[in-house]
């Protein structure tokens, strides 16, 4: 089983969560990987607290692999990668790269994307875009992999090649 962790950054979301429909997507797709959520939430785009609760889910709950989905793109209240930056111990660049790079085959403005992934303490954090259809995207160009990186934060695993 992985932990699982979904932040959702949105000021117009975070006054109705109900509107949200990329957490619930993400929700859906982590079973495919033993995934169970178990903390969820919808923030406004506010980089302390975005801050707050990455640190929250890493240092208190222990969440091995935690969504941000939303506030990675050019506005000035997309924050979202910049509060991870602060929070994150190491990136792990390949992830975002990989989503970038097939993202850009379905649509040019992938390059506009400032998302990062990175460690921190045994989790794993990954921004991802913020429209439902990006996400289910994203997460199919990396979802098979993210097993093994939990495994290997976790010191169950210590070999990345096969």
């Amino acid at each position: 089983m992985i932990k699982v962790g979904i932040l959702t950054l949105s000021d117009s979301r975070s006054a109705e969560p109900k509107k949200d429909k990329s957490g619930p997507a993400i929700e859906e797709i982590v079973k495919e990987i033993d995934g169970i959520v178990e903390y969820y939430k919808v923030i406004p785009d506010e980089k302390e607290l975005i801050k707050k609760e990455l640190i929250h889910m890493c240092d208190d709950l222990k969440i091995n692999l935690i969504f941000t989905t939303g506030g990675t793109g050019l506005s000035k209240r997309d924050v979202t990668p910049d509060a991870t930056l602060e929070v994150i111990e190491k990136e792990v660049p390949g992830i975002t790269e990989t989503i970038r790079n097939e993202s850009f085959k379905i649509t040019n403005r992938a390059i506009l994307s400032r998302a990062v992934s990175g460690i921190r303490k045994e989790s794993l954090i990954i921004n991802l875009p913020g429209s439902p259809k990006a996400v289910k995207e994203s997460l199919s160009f990396v979802l098979t992999a993210l097993p093994h990186a939990i495994e290997v934060l976790k010191g169950d695993a210590h070999e990345c090649a096969r």
